[in-house]
């Protein structure tokens, strides 16, 4: 995100952006989307990670649990999964760089085969490419299962972003061992809360990166140094640049949601309107994904589906006479499909690994 302007004129602009994702004063529940689509997570589910390159070698490292404490339970190790591609390193001898990615709340078996940010760059640059899995996701978690684990409450402690960067720590100074690479810089990568973990990465362990690329990393959202609405004005933005009509639509529909529900049989009514699959019991559900689907078609807004056009066509392109939450719904139809019925917790699960997270 550039940095923060504080103009009159931008500050107008900006609250009148953020009316997309606003109505009557209430927040809706913040996104929980991580590096990758949701939808793109759920086609890699089906493939095996045996479809991976053979130049990605699989590795576990025996990782301490408690990196900062002296407690009997603190040296209790569990094993953390990292990959490797060493297909285009051109070797310790001549200092050739490691990149890093950091793994965040999700499994690594999803990075491997969406993130190519890494394999892009690493034939310039001669890299060793490695991967490392966040602890408590995917393979790396502490008391074999993330339900055991949750469940246990001191190990739950154990679950924070601190414990995470120590870990990344130790493994790239076991690889750098392993590979003869002292001499070899170290460039650390993450996309939104793994960027976070990269920049404080690079602020807490300087002797071990020589630097960070924190994609989309909302930093600044922590101490007041960013407005806190700041992501939904950039959705807005987002929908404002893309459709003038459909971005008015969005706007106006947050009202016509409350002025419906507000009728004696409202909720029946929305719930009939939005195809739901169960019935209603709050108008706060349905604008919460409506808010999810903006969100997330906003953040991940890249060809060659280019989501957030196919939504707002949806909503442009009803048939003439339309009401407001027809057009909003044909959009949802344009995004997820023709389906029997729409689930109002799509994006709310919580044995989801990132709704965990």
């Amino acid at each position: 995100m550039d940095s923060v302007r504080h103009s009159f004129h931008h500050q107008l602009l900006f609250f009148s952006l953020i009316s997309l994702s606003y109505v009557s004063g209430t927040q809706f529940s913040l996104p929980r989307l991580g590096a990758l689509r949701r939808t793109i997570r759920n086609e890699l589910d089906i493939e095996s990670i045996s479809s991976l390159p053979k130049d990605f070698k699989t590795f576990f490292y025996s990782q301490t649990l408690d990196h900062f404490n002296y407690k009997p339970e603190s040296f209790t190790c569990f094993q953390q999964r990292y990959v490797i591609n060493s297909k285009y390193w051109g070797g310790a001898n001549i200092s050739s760089p490691i990149l890093v990615y950091f793994g965040a709340e999700e499994s690594l078996d999803y990075d491997l085969s969406g993130i190519g940010i890494l394999t892009d760059n690493a034939p310039r640059f001669k890299a060793l490419l490695v991967y490392i899995e966040h602890r408590f996701y995917g393979k790396s978690i502490p008391c074999g299962s993330s339900e055991a684990a949750l469940r246990n409450a001191s190990i739950r402690g154990y679950f924070t972003s601190a414990q995470a960067i120590a870990d990344y720590a130790a493994i790239i100074l076991h690889i750098k061992k392993t590979f003869f690479a002292k001499n070899s810089p170290v460039i650390v990568i993450g996309g939104s809360y793994g960027g976070m973990l990269a920049a404080w990465f690079r602020l807490k362990y300087p002797h071990v990166a020589l630097g960070a690329l924190a994609s989309s990393a909302p930093i600044l959202y922590f101490d007041e140094l960013a407005p806190h609405v700041g992501y939904y004005a950039i959705v807005a933005k987002d929908f404002k640049e893309t459709s003038e009509s459909c971005y008015e639509t969005i706007r106006k529909s947050w009202d016509e949601i409350d002025k419906v529900a507000s009728k004696s049989n409202g909720l029946s009514i929305l719930s009939m309107k939005f195809e739901t699959c169960e019935k209603l019991t709050r108008s706060f559900d349905l604008k919460d994904f409506l808010d999810s689907i903006y969100s997330e078609v906003a953040q991940y807004d890249h060809p060659p589906s280019y989501p957030l056009n196919i939504i707002c066509r949806g909503i442009d392109g009803a048939p003439k006479g339309t009401d407001i939450l027809g057009r909003i719904f044909a959009g949802v139809v344009a995004y997820m499909g023709n389906n029997s019925c729409y689930d109002m917790n799509e994006f709310n699960r919580p044995n989801d690994e990132t709704y965990i997270g």
